[in-house]
């Protein structure tokens, strides 16, 4: 089955997805938002994912404290929609050594993941990236990173909306914001209607919730963003 049938299949939601492995220490939110659920759709073994060994925790990440890389690593970060399917992809990037999910762009402290959907905290759902600069270049995390969602649909990725499944890339040297820049004005090329992709400097990055955390490996299943790949 392909993606966009399977976009078809999902009812539209505009709040918290319901975890299916809340962590008896740290309980799921008790939501009545659906969630894309693969293992449920006929022919959905190809979106079995297996365990990596990518470590976690990137840039020791915690309640909005300085991230710092270990010697000799960089750090990238990115929201495209449900950070659970995010982080599985870039899991998957050769040079990537740790990540983290949690939240960024916002204006208010210590946002819990319900707090961050009401859409009032202005939080994206992010992704932070720990990487080995030597083994992956940042120009191939921007290629994974517009390779797996649709950059124009401004607020929304497939059945999520509001402004915490927004697109945007999350920069920590100016260099970064220069190369996001340019594979931005590249990317649009690519696209008859607008990419909505922002870009800013990374500001505080509230870590998520545990439950949260390499969340397609816990469950064995992709979730979401819907896989999606450049051109389809």
């Amino acid at each position: 089955m392909t993606p966009r049938l399977l976009f078809a299949l999902v009812p539209f939601v505009f709040a918290c997805r319901t975890a299916t492995v809340p962590i008896a220490s740290d309980p799921a939110p008790s939501s009545t938002a659906s969630e894309t659920n693969p293992s449920a759709v006929e022919g959905a073994s190809e979106f079995t994912v297996q365990k990596t060994n990518v470590g976690t925790g990137a840039g020791h990440a915690g309640n909005g404290t300085p991230l710092v890389p270990a010697p000799g690593h960089a750090l990238a970060a990115f929201a495209e929609g449900c950070f659970w399917g995010s982080e599985n992809t870039f899991r998957h990037v050769a040079g990537v050594v740790a990540t983290a999910v949690g939240y960024s762009g916002g204006h208010t402290k210590s946002p819990s993941y319900e707090d961050v959907c009401t859409h009032t905290t202005g939080h994206a759902e992010t992704v932070l990236v720990e990487y080995d600069p030597a083994r992956v270049a940042y120009a191939k995390l921007l290629r994974a990173f517009w390779d797996t969602h649709d950059p124009t649909t401004l607020n929304r990725q497939g059945p999520d909306f509001g402004d915490q499944y927004r697109s945007e890339i999350f920069t920590f040297t100016p260099d970064q914001e220069r190369e996001a820049r340019a594979s931005l004005a590249d990317e649009q090329k690519s696209y008859g209607r607008p990419i909505t992709t922002r870009i800013e400097p990374m500001g505080p990055f509230y870590i998520a919730e545990e439950y949260h955390q390499q969340y397609d490996e816990k469950t064995g299943r992709e979730s979401c963003p819907l896989p999606r790949r450049h051109g389809s």
